[in-house]
């Protein structure tokens, strides 16, 4: 079997200038969370080949593009302190599919010459959506 690791980085994945993160409220909900219409039921994976971009919408919230501009959200059981600020997470799995059992670790690159471990936290479910514009 083989390990992958993969660094999401929000910001480069999704186009946005590092300074136009969305700021959490203090229970880690963004203020600007787009609305979604749920398009079927949730998945407990997705494959990883599938994954096009990933967009960290708060410390509870991630949405993932796939193939065909489908988009599936992500809400994670509980709150992931850092995700909605830092808006960069890896993940290592040795699937080729990202599960709900999978755990994801909060990175921060702005500080130092590494990437800096900021804590772990497990996914949800996938739930197919569609983004409000």
């Amino acid at each position: 079997m083989t390990r992958m690791t993969l660094i999401l980085a929000t910001a480069v994945l999704s186009g946005c200038a590092a300074g136009s993160r969305d700021q959490p409220s203090s229970n880690g909900h963004g203020k600007d969370l787009p609305a979604a219409r749920i398009l079927g039921e949730s998945q407990s994976c997705i494959p990883l080949q599938s994954i096009r971009e990933s967009r960290v919408r708060d410390d509870w919230t991630i949405d993932f593009r796939t193939d065909g501009n489908r988009w599936y959200r992500n809400t994670l059981p509980h709150r992931c302190n850092g995700l909605g600020f830092e808006q960069a997470f890896a993940y290592e799995t040795s699937l080729t599919r990202l599960c709900n059992v999978d755990i994801i670790t909060v990175i921060s690159s702005s500080s130092g010459p590494g990437p800096i471990n900021r804590g772990s936290c497990g996914l949800g479910e996938f739930t197919p959506v569609e983004l409000a514009k």
